[in-house]
């Protein structure tokens, strides 16, 4: 009896040890399926960055990689495959509208080396990663040895560790190693079996690998929680001297005589024989900047007329400004919300969401433009400039364009071909009311600098399209925050697009646009957070904006506002 039971526990200990083996076979055989897909890069459309790996998936990897104790080769196959050596931190932290020049320094000496890496011949790059895998196993094996662990075998890792990382500092861009690098491979590689057959226990080996990953992608997601965050303060923050600037010039406005307050009156300010400029807009410096450069661009300044429309609060400042720095010899009529009585009563409120404090998706002044022809009943054409664009040529072209019959003049930004150029990334497609009028690979307009013809304007009823779909838009999401997508469906094929000269777009996002293609434009546009007057504002684009402040003036002078 105990020969047929021990002959019966025998056959279960065999039947156990197949299917084990069976298992380890099925998972491995997985893995190697998945690490022989397609490489993620290559489905990735033009011009966008490499897929991203599945944190899940790598650790699957790894795991299987150390049961079958050959970690090492694993470890390079997943790193190459799913971790391409151009994929830095940096790519994973930076928000798209952060320039170069604000970049850290430990991102560009990484950026640097990989450069180099990348320029070294392919035996070379493959030794480079090998020593970058050892450094990762090492760094590993030093944060899992506890304190009574071998103090011998623990100096001679980090004295391994310092070798390497001046072997693949000195190798970097190298031709080929040098014999003392690949004896230093060796030597680590040494140090690295010395220590697996001391810590043979790969579970928790592999626990501690992913306790790393997980507290590295932690630290990344609170720097870039962090990072965003100082970002949207400083984007809705004014700098001190503004806020210095606007009380300066409201108190000296109010000591001012009433009638002193006036702009002088010119009779044939509002007759189309004049070029109509209008700004909506509640920064007095950001104005002046507009205005001066068109002055300056223009070749008949004399028959420039602009129309400055701002909020209640910043009326005062931004009249002291243009009577203590009258844009001669062009003629200028400043205007507040409260003047046109014709607007709904909520209309300086209405735009405020819930969980949207952005100024540039809750301000009033952004949604005025869809009422151009109530602000101006005596005009037929108008040229509308956002206070963040700088004028470099003559516009005065814009009074001659054949408008085709259309409502709005403006630059297309679908040129390269991007997705989210195309109306589908601005608006709803899965509401049936946009599904039917409206197609999703359209392309989008840019507001920043548009012409608009007023006479079609009101004989196709565009202000009241614009109320309607801000009323559906009030009852269900069909649109992200904002004017530009509501822009879009209410000057639906009633855009005539302009030649890309006249309007460069992204000196507040795109650090990458070519000095060429900013001097030849026309109108040259800061779109995005990094405004020229913030002090995070790209470097290299300020004196395009600079140039047209003059700070010697008393009133920046007492405020502190320099270059």
């Amino acid at each position: 009896m105990r020969a047929a039971g021990g002959g019966a526990a025998g056959r279960k200990e065999v039947t156990a040890l197949w299917m084990w083996l069976l298992l380890m076979a099925t998972a491995c055989g997985f893995v190697f399926l998945l690490l022989n897909l397609p490489d993620h890069r290559s489905r990735s459309g033009p011009g966008e960055p490499p897929a991203q790996p599945n944190p899940s998936f790598v650790l699957v990897v790894r795991d299987c990689c150390w049961l079958n104790r050959t970690w090492r080769g694993c470890f390079r196959r997943w790193r190459r495959r799913l971790c391409p050596r151009k994929l830095q931190i940096g790519d994973v932290t930076k928000l798209n509208v952060l320039p170069d020049e604000i970049e850290g320094h430990a991102d560009e000496i990484a950026a640097e080396e990989d450069e180099r890496i990348s320029r070294s011949p392919p035996s070379t790059k493959e030794k480079i990663w090998m020593m970058q895998d050892q450094l990762i196993m090492a760094r590993a094996y030093l944060q899992f040895a506890s304190s009574h662990g071998s103090a011998h075998l623990i100096r001679e890792l980090k004295m391994r560790m310092k070798e390497i990382e001046r072997a693949i500092s000195h190798s970097s861009g190298a031709s080929r190693l040098s014999g003392s690098v690949l004896q230093k491979m060796k030597a680590m590689e040494l140090a690295l079996s010395k220590t697996q057959r001391a810590y043979p226990h790969c579970s928790h080996i592999s626990s501690k690998l992913r306790a790393m990953i997980y507290n590295s992608e932690e630290l990344v997601r609170a720097h870039q929680s962090e990072s965003s965050f100082l970002e949207q303060v400083a984007v809705r923050t004014l700098p001190k001297g503004h806020h210095c600037l606007a009380m300066r010039l409201t108190s000296e406005y109010f000591s001012l005589d009433p009638k002193e307050r006036e702009f002088p009156k010119r009779s044939s300010m509002l007759m189309d024989d004049f070029h109509h400029y209008a700004i909506f807009s509640d920064n007095v410096l950001a104005s002046a900047v507009v205005i001066n450069s068109t002055i300056a661009a223009s070749k008949d300044p004399k028959r420039i007329v602009f129309h400055i429309v701002t909020d209640s609060l910043s009326f005062p400042a931004m009249t002291m400004w243009f009577l203590t720095n009258p844009p001669s010899p062009a003629t200028i009529h400043i205007k507040s919300l409260d003047e046109l009585k014709w607007l709904p009563a909520d209309f300086s409120s209405r735009f405020k969401q819930k969980g949207i404090r952005d100024p540039r998706y809750t301000s009033a002044l952004n949604h005025l433009r869809f009422y151009l022809p109530e602000v101006f009943p005596s005009l037929s054409k108008v040229l509308l400039l956002d206070h963040d664009v700088v004028v470099q040529k003559d516009l005065s072209r814009f009074w001659e364009l054949d408008m085709k019959s259309k409502v709005n003049g403006a630059l297309e930004t679908c040129s390269s071909g991007k997705g989210y150029h195309q109306l589908d990334n601005l608006v709803n497609f899965s509401d049936p009311s946009i599904i039917n009028k409206f197609e999703a690979k359209a392309c989008i307009f840019a507001f920043g600098m548009n012409i608009f013809d007023l006479k079609e304007w009101r004989s196709k009823g565009l202000s009241a399209t614009y109320d309607k779909w801000f009323q559906a838009g009030k009852r269900r999401r069909l649109w992200k925050a904002g004017s530009l997508p509501v822009g879009q469906l209410v000057f639906y094929n009633q855009t005539v697009p302009l030649d890309h000269r006249w309007h460069v777009l992204g000196l507040g996002r795109n650090s990458n646009t070519r000095r060429d293609e900013i001097e030849s434009a026309a109108v040259i546009h800061y779109s995005g957070n990094l405004k020229p007057w913030l002090e995070i504002s790209i470097p290299k684009y300020r004196d395009y904006w600079n140039r047209y402040l003059n700070y010697d003036n008393t009133y920046l002078q007492q405020c502190n506002i320099h270059r």
